[in-house]
């Protein structure tokens, strides 16, 4: 078989090899490519949507539960009474409905952490990396992804469980949307969730290992606020415990941030810097390391 071959000059190239180079460049590693490849390899994972209901019924199975136990305990709503309008002898009526959150973030967390060290611990990152030389696309591709679903997931799940729980707590003890800082608390926790799941990307591309992530986001969620808290001395306790993720998140999911914390926006801003400074190690690492 004879090729067929184009006298353009001196180094003609077969035209075989120009469909080849052409086809290469049509297939050319870009980075929507690359979002779309990690969102076929999470959607791909039947653990992986199992991981986000099992996250969504918590937010919303034990929010309802939590207004269900607190029913009891509900006074008659007395004008001008308690924060957001309700008589809840103390109890924050939004709070109580996304009591799941608080497990939730973990669960969310874990899904993100797994989204990096399962491809480590499969060998299967060394395909995506040479796949994609430049490296970082594929982590923040993860973390678009991993943000994206969750979000879509977290900010709906909350807004049932607050609608839920109002409704079990009843009239005279419940608040509505429309409350001073209810939407705020309601919306901040689907985000807030979401940027946890990010979080986890941040932590399992550092570590790679994932009982090692997965022990690091239990202890910075969970431990870490009330253990400061009580062996610190009080003057660095109120300089470091307040920036913790989950007590800046804790400022603007809840109607009444609780005494210690900070304000909405600047809590915001403390958990965006978290994300955004691991990421950024985990990128510089990312670029570094062999896989």
């Amino acid at each position: 078989m004879t090729t067929l071959v184009l006298p353009v000059d001196d180094s003609a190239v077969p035209v075989s090899g120009l469909r080849d180079t052409a086809s290469i460049q049509r297939l050319r590693v870009t980075f929507p490519r690359v979002v779309l490849s990690e969102w076929f390899k999470f959607a791909s994972l039947r653990s992986s949507w199992i991981t986000l209901a099992t996250a969504v019924v918590v937010v919303i199975g034990l929010g309802a539960l939590a207004a269900g136990v607190a029913a009891g305990d509900v006074q008659p709503q007395r004008p001008g009474g308690g924060a957001g309008g309700g008589g809840f002898s103390g109890l924050d009526p939004t709070s109580l409905s996304l009591t799941g959150a608080s497990l939730a973030q973990i669960i969310l967390g874990i899904l993100g952490v797994l989204l990096v060290s399962g491809e480590y611990s499969s060998g299967m990152i060394r395909a995506s990396l040479a796949a994609v030389p430049r490296r970082l696309p594929v982590l923040w591709g993860k973390a678009i992804v991993i943000g994206g679903v969750s979000l879509v997931a977290a900010i709906p799940a909350s807004f049932a469980a607050f609608g839920l729980g109002q409704r079990i707590l009843g009239d005279g003890a419940n608040v509505s949307l429309a409350d001073p800082g209810v939407l705020r608390a309601v919306l901040g926790t689907g985000i807030y969730l979401a940027a946890i799941a990010v979080l986890g990307v941040a932590i399992g591309a550092l570590l790679r290992h994932a009982a090692g992530a997965i022990g690091v986001m239990f202890v910075l969620l969970l431990v870490a606020p009330g253990l400061l808290g009580l062996v610190l001395p009080d003057s660095w306790a109120t300089a470091i415990v307040p920036y913790l993720p989950s007590n800046a998140g804790a400022s603007f999911t809840s109607v009444v941030p609780a005494d210690g914390l900070l304000a909405a926006g600047p809590g915001a801003a403390v958990l965006a810097a978290w994300i955004v400074i691991l990421l950024g190690v985990a990128a510089v690492l990312l670029r570094r390391r062999d896989a």
